[in-house]
């Protein structure tokens, strides 16, 4: 599965996953009602959609300029704390103002969320590229192309 397809069925599924992580992460860690925490897991998984979209294409862009191919350790990592990254930049201002809580408060709920997602981001893209194959950015060139590259 490749374009447009793979990275529909990825957030997705990457998203509906997080929303219930989310809820439950707000819930006990900030303590707030399930209600008002899913409102923000939604709101916050809403955002996290588009900037799935936006970032997986910088990076597949990137990825595919890349005279190495494949995705390991390192490159996974990478992908998982600029996703990350990106996303807290967004969420905390978000959480602190849909919660009612310091920018700092916010960043400190965000912590534990966080970590999670950032092992989970990690985690997801491993799984993902084995059920559904690598995407086209990370297979290796044809052997014509590849003689090219050099």
């Amino acid at each position: 599965m490749q374009g447009f397809k793979r990275k529909l069925v990825y957030a997705c599924l990457f998203e509906a996953l997080a929303i219930v992580f989310t809820t439950v992460g707000l819930s006990i860690l900030g303590g707030h009602d399930s209600g008002h925490a899913t409102a923000a897991a939604v709101a916050s998984s809403t955002i996290a959609f588009v900037w799935n979209f936006i970032f997986n294409g910088l990076f597949e862009r990137w990825e595919a300029r890349q005279p190495r191919r494949g995705r390991n350790f390192a490159r996974r990592a990478a992908h998982a704390i600029g996703f990350e990254g990106g996303l807290v930049l967004m969420l905390v201002p978000l959480f602190a103002w849909w919660l009612d809580i310091s920018l700092w408060n916010a960043f400190v709920l965000d912590l534990g969320l966080i970590v999670f997602f950032m092992i989970y981001t990690y985690l997801f893209n491993l799984l993902f590229d084995r059920i559904f194959g690598l995407p086209s950015s990370a297979m290796p060139a044809p052997s014509g192309q590849a003689a090219q590259m050099r």
